[in-house]
């Protein structure tokens, strides 16, 4: 595996970096805020993978200017803020794609960041983060057994001891898949736990307690979490909230140093607009998604094309004829999340 890092501004200005030298193969290994909060640094590998899902090329010859408005009325039934639903119009549009699902893809790959969470190996452990209840134990559990799947060494580490039952739960998760559950408590225990686990495990995962973004004191401790254990936090945001409380919860976490944000709850929602709003505000790359609370099921990275079909399910058919995978089955037939777990993913 080659490992190179590069350093920018935003995370869209370091994802182009990446492309431009290592090309669409590589994998995003790490993202971290850089020093100061000034930028974003990504550490990217080179390593055989199945290709992501491309925006496909242009389709026909019909008007392009329709597309651009089916974007747009999708955008806004989503929930979608003004000002964003704009900015990934006129994109759509500069785009010149006749099909509505390929120029939503196109609108979305120019306006936010994708980065996937490595199922192999990666060189600092995942903190999961994000607000009570949004599912950060369920997608660790989700997390450790994609990889033990793959026979990858996986370890896992809690310091989840705020919330009533959250250890029992994470506990018979691991214990299912023959992964020992070790206890933080507090950012020093965290750091001893991540120091044994150097060496032993290609992956490591952290459990967080859940935490209110508006108050200074959680994001305070969990600052001191992330330091101590040189972790990167991965945001958890359920799916289908308010676009606004979503979009300053991840600016809350992105300023504790959260690069990433994996969606929850696909299932059981029908609006995206509030996920989209909170990768634009806290600046986040899109990861993973999660549409089943089953451990064994419901897990996908996410590309642009398989998101737009996530907001398009309804026109996804033409675009889903170019680069479809075999489907599998879905939780629920109905759901935007379904739409997701039966086009976009393969494991």
């Amino acid at each position: 595996m080659r490992l190179k890092s590069f350093t920018a501004p935003t995370m869209s200005e370091a994802m182009e970096m990446v492309r431009a030298e290592l090309g669409d193969d590589a994998i995003i290994v790490s993202t971290q805020r850089a020093a100061g909060s000034k930028g974003v640094r990504i550490t990217a590998a080179l390593e055989h993978a199945e290709a992501d899902l491309a925006v496909a090329e242009l389709l026909g010859e019909s008007n392009t200017a329709s597309a651009a408005e089916r974007v747009r009325a999708v955008l806004v039934e989503h929930g979608t803020p003004a000002r964003l639903v704009e900015r990934l119009v006129n994109a759509a549009r500069t785009a010149e794609i006749a099909d509505p699902v390929l120029a939503c893809a196109a609108a979305l790959e120019a306006g936010f960041a994708f980065a996937h969470l490595p199922e192999h190996a990666a060189p600092r452990p995942f903190m999961l983060v994000g607000p009570n209840g949004s599912g950060k134990s369920v997608s660790v559990a989700k997390l450790a057994a994609r990889s033990v799947l793959k026979q990858r060494r996986v370890g896992v580490i809690t310091c989840d001891n705020l919330r009533a039952g959250a250890v029992e739960q994470l506990a018979a998760f691991t214990s299912i898949l023959e992964i020992e559950l070790v206890r933080a408590r507090g950012p020093e225990s965290l750091a001893r736990a991540v120091a044994d686990s150097q060496g032993r495990f290609d992956l490591t995962l952290i459990d967080s307690p859940g935490l209110n973004a508006f108050r200074p004191a959680d994001m305070e401790y969990l600052q001191a979490l992330i330091e101590a254990a040189d972790v990167e936090p991965i945001l958890v945001q359920a799916a289908g909230g308010d676009a606004t409380e979503a979009a300053e919860i991840a600016e809350a976490f992105a300023t504790v140093g959260a690069t990433r944000l994996f969606a929850t709850r696909l299932d059981t929602t029908r609006r995206l607009g509030g996920t989209l709003a909170a990768a634009e505000a806290g600046q986040l790359a899109l990861c993973d998604v999660s549409a089943s609370p089953h451990v064994a099921s419901g897990l996908s990275s996410i590309s642009a094309l398989s998101l737009a079909r996530l907001l398009m399910p309804s026109a996804a058919p033409a675009a889903a004829a170019m680069s479809a995978p075999a489907p599998t089955p879905s939780p629920t037939a109905s759901s935007p999340g379904a739409s997701l777990w039966t086009e976009a993913s393969a494991p």
